[in-house]
């Protein structure tokens, strides 16, 4: 390619989920649906948990972080996947697309240390029940926090600026309907080398780490739990940390589908762009009913704000 004949890409183009009219407004319905649902299920975890004083404890507080992730996650991307639903219109200024891929892998990388943080906290409440108090004092959930947080949005930061300091000359056509690094990458005229390497060695030390520290920590549980003699006392240790083991395994499992699938001779963009959306848009919307359902303080919260909401609507 001449020197002289490259352009610079200003705006990108966003490949949308369909272009067919028959589709596209049947899934602009069910992604509203699935957004306002996402948007009630979390509003509503929150809520209890800034209600309730019963629930105003580090586990409850972790729980707060995971429904703020889990709106502003899909909030990222869901309503401009809408917005081009329904127009002609699909592009996506560069600057655009640059906040919307830091804010994204942001919030995806907090989610993985947040989980790693929750397991933790699991941890030491069912290996040391009597040193539970001491540990994970409130002072130590917000240092936690304030870490899990500050250690997404940095990791992105690096992403964000090798990503968008390439030179970006060729197609500017995302493929994917929303932007992030790997399909914004594959639009770069210059080497991707660094960014690809840069890439891989900090998903290999944060993401693995916070992986490991998830697992290790359940090792720990499974294996305490199994040394409780009462099935009562197995049963007990074993509810406090289901919910979220399922949050995890739903995390990682959509994660790994998304991201990690060998690529076949039967590759289709489309299908690879509605299987993204297990991962930032079906989890979130999933993680407040498994919460709300396997819960019993958060269910009885629930109930006791709705019914304040209800007696207060009819007063």
């Amino acid at each position: 390619m001449d020197v002289y004949n490259l352009t610079t890409v200003t705006q990108f183009i966003l490949i949308g989920l369909s272009d067919l009219p028959e589709v596209r407004y049947p899934l602009f319905v069910a992604f509203v649906i699935i957004y306002q649902i996402t948007l009630l299920g979390n509003g509503l975890i929150l809520l209890a948990i800034v209600t309730e004083k019963k629930l105003q404890t580090p586990m409850y507080y972790l729980l707060a972080n995971l429904s703020l992730l889990d709106i502003f996650c899909p909030s990222a991307t869901v309503p401009k996947m809408l917005k081009n639903l329904l127009t002609e219109d699909h592009s996506i200024s560069f600057v655009g697309c640059a906040l919307q891929l830091y804010f994204l892998v942001a919030l995806a990388g907090t989610e993985v240390f947040l989980l790693a943080v929750m397991a933790y906290d699991r941890y030491v409440a069912i290996c040391f029940p009597l040193r539970y108090s001491l540990i994970m004092t409130k002072v130590r959930c917000v240092q936690l926090l304030f870490g899990t947080w500050a250690a997404g949005f940095l990791n992105s930061f690096v992403h964000t600026m090798s990503t968008f300091s390439l030179s970006f000359c060729k197609s500017n056509r995302v493929n994917q309907y929303y932007c992030d690094i790997p399909p914004v990458v594959a639009l770069s005229c210059s080497s991707t080398y660094m960014a690809e390497m840069l890439l891989l060695v900090i998903a290999s030390i944060f993401g693995v780490g916070a992986f490991l520290i998830t697992l290790i920590s359940y090792i720990y549980i499974v294996s305490t739990i199994l040394k409780i003699r009462s099935a009562e006392g197995k049963r007990k240790a074993f509810s406090t940390c289901a919910s979220h083991l399922l949050v995890v395994f739903l995390f990682y499992g959509t994660t790994i589908f998304t991201y990690m699938r060998p690529t076949s001779s039967q590759h289709s963009p489309g299908r690879d762009r509605l299987i993204s959306m297990l991962y930032g848009v079906i989890t979130p919307m999933l993680n407040p009913i498994i919460y709300s359902l396997r819960n019993t303080e958060v269910k009885g919260a629930l109930r006791k704000v709705l019914h304040l909401r209800i007696c207060s609507q009819t007063a």
